[in-house]
């Protein structure tokens, strides 16, 4: 496994309320990358690993299958102007870790992207500044 990642969950943030400015993904030698802009400061977040590339939708319930074997979750939570999103919602790429990324909830201030991996993924999670960002590193080993 690549340093720093590991097979594990992540959750963090503080601000109450923020919003998602742009969402953006990225290929890197041995990870590819996820990253949520935010127009304010880092909002509650979890990042939660699961087994399957199948996605239940929120609040409709119905479920999405993404290109990959299993998957991630992002949840960003207290986001104002969700109404307002208007940057891309969906991502597939040719990366050998991060298959597709889609935007599976953005309801009353809660944003849930689900992300299809190429196998059973190890995370890198941490927060940047100037612009505020929520970075998740997918690798598969």
């Amino acid at each position: 496994m690549p340093a720093g990642f590991a097979y594990s969950n992540f959750s963090g943030g503080s601000v109450s309320t923020s919003q998602v400015a742009s969402v953006r993904v990225g290929q890197h030698d041995g990870y590819d990358r996820f990253v949520i802009e935010f127009a304010g400061g880092i909002p509650s977040y979890t990042v939660v690993r699961q087994a399957s590339a199948i996605f239940t939708r929120s609040p409709k319930g119905d479920q999405v299958t993404l290109d990959g074997s299993a998957g991630v979750v992002i949840t960003v939570q207290s986001i104002t102007n969700w109404t307002g999103y208007t940057t891309p919602t969906s991502f597939k790429s040719a990366y050998p870790f991060m298959r597709e990324a889609l935007l599976i909830q953005n309801f009353e201030g809660v944003q849930q992207w689900g992300i299809g991996t190429a196998g059973k993924p190890a995370l890198r999670v941490f927060t940047m500044s100037a612009p505020n960002r929520l970075v998740v590193d997918v690798a598969v080993v």
